[in-house]
């Protein structure tokens, strides 16, 4: 017989969460701003797994379009505080609204110093819809977050009877059900009926080794995002600049350069001390050390999309200012 283990379920709010006004509204199920609390979603479950006591853990209800440092911190010290008075705890399952899901996970990644497996979940469609999504991906999530083979994988995101890595995955499509994919690498691993099914490993530093510590400070450091297009004239690079940035993330064209005028820009504001990351509009793939960016003093994102990068990008600078350090960084997380 399995031995009884226990995970920890947070809600958060999102699609997940979200009541619509029929089995039909797939669209403005938003609007109406009824959300079930945690203890309601697993209600939705006509059982939990034989072998788990399931925790729940209150938080506020919100879109995920709200969630940002604050929200964060909390979380982090939620999980924190789960670990250490928890006994028998085996994971933590965060449900998430999937627009900023893969952002919350990627900052957990940086900066949990957590040994217990933290999974995150959401949903493509609200939680009365025809062929809701929401309950099957909470109820994976729970059984990823109770299985002895996460530990060590750092923070998890599971949608879609797929496991991926939180550095690695993003969403990909705005209704779809597939809409998170970890293009460049592939997942981790299957929910499946019979099994949680894990097939590779991450290489790149997971929780609890990373250098980041949040814990005392009470905001991030200005770090914008700019978006290359044709004819872009990089007025926006000037603007966050002059507004106090400390960092500036180009989502450049594949591989990873700019317009003329905004790598112009960029380099002014290189040159007077913002910290700039070249990463790319195109949704997958690395930005290599090239000659470009060394000569200009950018750093290129590896293959972190741009969103990812203002993340590591913004958590660097708490640490220093120091460009080659920073660059260090990006190859290893």
């Amino acid at each position: 017989m399995t031995n009884m283990c226990k995970v920890a379920v947070i809600g958060t709010g999102g699609t997940i969460a979200a009541v619509g006004r029929d089995a039909f509204d797939l669209i403005d199920y938003d609007a109406g701003g009824k959300m079930l609390d945690t203890a309601q979603l697993l209600g939705l479950l006509p059982a939990v797994p034989a072998h788990v006591e399931v925790v729940e853990i209150p938080f506020r209800t919100m879109s995920s379009t709200a969630v940002f440092f604050d929200e964060w911190r909390e979380l982090m010290a939620m999980c924190r505080e789960l670990e250490a008075s928890t006994p028998d705890l085996a994971g933590i399952v965060i449900l998430h609204g999937t627009a900023t899901l893969e952002e919350t996970a990627y900052f957990l990644q940086l900066t949990l110093d957590v040994a217990v497996p933290v999974v995150l979940a959401g949903a493509q469609r609200p939680s009365n819809a025809l062929s809701s999504d929401a309950a099957l991906n909470l109820y994976n999530a729970v059984r990823v977050a109770a299985d002895p083979a996460a530990r060590g994988l750092g923070v998890l995101v599971v949608l879609n009877d797929e496991i991926h890595a939180a550095r690695d995955v993003t969403k990909t499509s705005t209704y779809r059900l597939h809409a998170f994919q970890s293009r460049d690498t592939g997942v981790l691993g299957y929910c499946d009926a019979d099994r949680i099914a894990f097939y590779r490993r991450p290489v790149r530093i997971e929780p609890p080794h990373s250098e980041f510590d949040v814990a005392h400070l009470d905001h991030l450091p200005l770090v914008g995002i700019t978006y290359s297009y044709a004819g872009a004239d990089g007025s926006v690079i000037a603007a966050l600049a002059e507004a106090g940035a400390r960092g500036i993330v180009a989502a450049g064209f594949a591989p990873g350069c700019c317009t003329p005028a905004e790598t112009t820009a960029l380099r002014e504001v290189a040159r007077a001390g913002v910290a700039v990351v070249v990463s790319t509009r195109a949704g997958g793939g690395r930005v290599g050390d090239g000659i470009e960016l060394r000569s200009n003093g950018f750093i290129g994102a590896d293959n972190l999309n741009p969103q990812k990068a203002r993340i590591l990008l913004a958590l660097a600078l708490t640490r220093t200012d120091a460009l080659d350090e920073i660059a260090k960084m990006f190859n290893t997380y």
